[in-house]
């Protein structure tokens, strides 16, 4: 059984830094890339970083540009998601998702964790 467990969220200041995990079982990151990707209240479901199976490579959206990054621990088989700068408009619940070797939009993952919540206060 497939299973993503994200953590790491929380309530922090805007200007401030979380480090969000995502542990993952079930799978191998040879075979599946990796996504986090984020929503707002009242807002759809929009991507931020992913890293592709094998040698990782990144992805990344306009709304991480410069603030987030995203690294992976193939001995813990957990993604990380580095965010940097927060800044009030990144509230958000944050999920990662796995898609089959290549970082895929939304309907292509196949895997999803249950989120963790990110509240940046101004």
């Amino acid at each position: 059984e497939v299973q993503l467990v994200e953590s790491g969220g929380g309530l922090v200041q805007a200007g401030g830094s979380l480090r969000l995990s995502c542990a993952a079982s079930g799978l191998s990151f040879d075979d599946y890339a990796i996504g986090w990707f984020r929503q707002a209240p009242g807002k759809e479901r929009e991507a931020v970083l992913c890293i592709s199976s094998g040698e990782g490579m990144i992805y990344e959206q306009d709304s991480a540009k410069g603030r987030f990054t995203i690294s992976k621990d193939n001995a813990k088989n957990t993604v990380y998601l580095q965010m940097n700068s927060l800044k009030p408009e990144d509230t958000a619940v944050y999920y990662c998702a796995a898609a089959p070797l290549i970082c895929q939009s939304e309907y292509g993952n196949l895997y999803w964790g249950q989120g963790t919540q990110v509240t940046v206060s101004s």
